[in-house]
């Protein structure tokens, strides 16, 4: 069993990690192309941009989420029919909030650069940049959903065919409109947009086909399962969603307490921790769908082994990356920032080092959240993640920054990501002690099937 579920675990983990890789790419090189073509204060302008992002990203998280782990419990249950019709639902839901949201951001476009917190000189290129992104927003939310959810179909490697398509149809793009054509951050969104679109064109074509599970079937508007889908993909979407929120907050802390220079530093930074980020959501989305079908099937040490395998993952990676940004920070550095700007380049690498402590610790919190959600435990996920995404880096940010001024941002992801994890693991411990507590009281064949035991 251990060997045949391992092989599955690896199978599902491997194109999970990857889609994510490769997905943090292009948004990389997004930016060296920027940087490179039209200058710091342009990447500066992207990274500004990028809450709006999050929140599109965020709005498609909280449904694929909660929709694959929905369909993948119907799924582990035999049950084909509500599984369809969950699918069905949650797509046609989230066209209609991406046109919703399109419609908001384009006539609210000035309004929406200034609460991003665009300056004088950033503005334009902040507006040039969401209006394009802005166009393509059905494409974003529904690409990334349709990718979670063929893995739940049960094809893992073809939703990272898909991801390397959008990728490699980026960058070939970006090439063009931005170096080529010299159309600036206006090229590199539309890049970005065009990737989208050849991604959900490739995901749904998977639907078509008869090798696919799940359907497109007539379905009956159900609030009880939108509300299911939403409760569990809460804690995933309050990740993502925090991330622009707090890379709001950071933004104007630095201008008031540094300057336009850390702003770069930070956007840097931004990017790297993306890619950082993905990996371990990689991670956790791999052992997520096998957790919930098994969890739904009652084949509980399975779900047992399948968390002990993500956190063994999860520490070998985190330090992993914490050496290579220890030893490579000037080389990671140098692709955004031209090292003869020796004050910009240096700053940028000291604080980029003191900022990588945080990938030590965000992999397990994100691995323990994505655990409750795949039992159908929204919320003790919902703690994790809105403790290290917001809550705590902001309590963090507020009290370390007055304390010892303003370098001391750079440790606060740092500091709040470990007091969460301290968070996470009293709560993960806590509920195996009452399942173990609980089963040993009452010995009943549905509590057995229920427990979860170390």
């Amino acid at each position: 069993m251990t060997k045949n579920l391992f092989k599955q675990f690896l199978r599902y983990l491997g194109p999970s990690v990857v889609a994510m890789w490769v997905f943090s790419l292009y948004t990389i090189v997004d930016g060296i192309f920027v940087s490179k073509a039209v200058g710091e204060l342009a990447l500066a302008s992207v990274n500004i941009s990028m809450p709006f992002i999050n929140l599109v990203f965020a709005i498609s998280v909280l449904f694929s989420t909660g929709a694959s782990t929905v369909i993948a419990m119907y799924l582990g249950k035999k049950n084909l029919e509500k599984a369809n019709e969950a699918f069905s639902l949650n797509l046609v839901t989230i066209t209609v909030l991406a046109i919703i949201i399109t419609v908001t951001s384009i006539l609210g476009l000035d309004y929406l650069a200034k609460i991003l917190g665009a300056t004088p000189d950033t503005i334009a290129y902040v507006k040039d940049y969401l209006f394009i992104i802005s166009l393509f927003n059905i494409f974003f939310i529904v690409s990334y959903s349709l990718e979670v959810i063929v893995k739940t179909d049960g094809f893992p490697f073809l939703a990272t065919i898909g991801v390397i398509i959008s990728a490699i149809a980026n960058i070939v793009l970006d090439y063009i409109f931005v170096i080529e054509l010299g159309y600036g951050v206006k090229g590199a969104a539309f890049a970005t947009g065009i990737a989208q679109v050849l991604s959900t064109v490739f995901f749904l074509s998977h639907f078509l086909r008869k090798k696919s599970t799940l359907r497109f079937v007539k379905f009956k508007f159900d609030f009880d399962t939108i509300k299911r889908i939403i409760c569990l993909g809460f804690p995933d979407c309050t990740t993502e969603l925090s991330v622009g929120i707090v890379t709001i907050l950071f933004n104007q802390t630095l201008l008031r307490l540094i300057g336009q220079d850390a702003l770069i530093s930070y956007s840097v930074i931004c990017y790297v921790n993306t890619l950082i980020l993905m990996t371990m959501i990689g991670i956790t989305q791999g052992t997520q769908p096998l957790i919930s079908f098994y969890f739904g099937s009652g084949e509980i040490d399975k779900v047992n082994y399948l968390l002990k395998m993500g956190l063994k993952t999860v520490l070998i990676t985190s330090i992993a990356v914490f050496a290579s940004s220890i030893l490579f920070a000037g080389n990671i550095t140098s692709l955004f920032i031209n090292p003869e700007e020796t004050q910009l380049f240096n700053s940028t690498v000291s604080v980029f080092k003191l900022y990588s402590i945080s990938f030590l610790f965000v992999g397990f919190n994100l691995i323990i959240s994505g655990f409750f959600v795949a039992i159908e435990k929204p919320i003790y996920s919902s703690i994790i993640s809105l403790g290290r995404s917001l809550v705590l880096v902001t309590i963090s940010l507020f009290l370390l920054t007055t304390i010892f001024g303003g370098n001391a941002i750079w440790i606060t992801t740092a500091v709040s990501e470990f007091v969460c994890l301290v968070i996470a693991l009293s709560l993960l411990f806590n509920f195996f002690r009452k399942k173990k507590l609980n089963s040993e009281s009452e010995p009943s064949p549905k509590i057995m099937k229920d427990s979860i035991v170390l």
